[in-house]
């Protein structure tokens, strides 16, 4: 059947479809990026270990201890590129010192990786041991951008979906309400709401519009760039 039957026994049309998919996919990326990481950081593991340990004896102290030095900088990357993701939804810049830690840790399983083969001068070493950190670090910085495009892309899709035929007057006021409101009217809505004391982020634009989230996003960075040219004109 191509759609459920309502209570007045009318067979109602089935959801719009456009925008399950895209969180289906979102998710799936996600996941598959994070497994990719994970997996590459433990391909670095071995290395560092092996780099670490360097002639000690299988099980001595040194040995053992060479596995804990990639999982405390892959650790700690891990939560930075994590953290960023969430301050990146949000709107909100992270300072020097993040950066900073960032750089220097994936600079570090880099040369950990790598500096064996650079001694041999061994081009083909230098490229396998060069790519899975660079592969970490690429693709964690990947997955936060294509998180919220998908996420626009599904706030596209729910917008174009095909409209349902005639529900009771209530509710098709509603609706047509909620389609007609446009990208201005949302970011007219956040100029009124704002005050200088408010920090202007995505969740406080859906807060105060009812937008979708990723429309959000663009509205919170045209309003920051509104605000800021006033305080710089004042």
């Amino acid at each position: 059947m191509s759609g459920q039957t309502s209570r007045g026994g009318r067979h109602a049309p089935p959801a719009p479809s456009g925008a399950e998919p895209v969180e289906h996919v979102r998710r799936q990326v996600d996941r598959l990026c994070w497994t990719g990481i994970l997996l590459g950081l433990a391909f670095t593991m071995t290395n560092v270990q092996s780099f670490a340990a360097g002639d000690a004896a299988v099980w001595s102290l040194r040995w053992s201890a060479a596995w804990l030095l990639d999982p405390m900088v892959s650790l700690v990357l891990l939560a930075i590129l994590r953290a960023e993701q969430i301050t990146a939804r949000y709107g909100v810049h992270t300072g020097g010192w993040v950066r900073g830690a960032k750089w220097f840790t994936l600079a570090a399983t880099y040369v950990m990786n790598t500096w064996e083969a650079f001694a041999d001068a061994s081009a083909a070493m230098v490229v396998l041991h060069s790519v899975p950190p660079l592969v970490v670090f690429v693709a964690a910085e990947a997955v936060t951008d294509l998180r919220d495009k998908l996420g626009e892309v599904a706030a596209l899709a729910a917008m174009k979906a095909p409209e349902a035929p005639k529900e009771p007057e209530p509710v098709q006021r509603a609706q047509q309400a909620a389609r007609r409101t446009s990208a201005d009217e949302y970011l007219n809505r956040a100029r009124q709401a704002w005050q200088p004391d408010v920090t202007v982020t995505p969740a406080w634009v859906r807060e105060v519009t009812g937008c979708s989230r990723g429309l959000s996003s663009r509205l919170a960075a045209a309003l920051a760039e509104e605000v800021n040219t006033e305080r710089g004109n004042s």
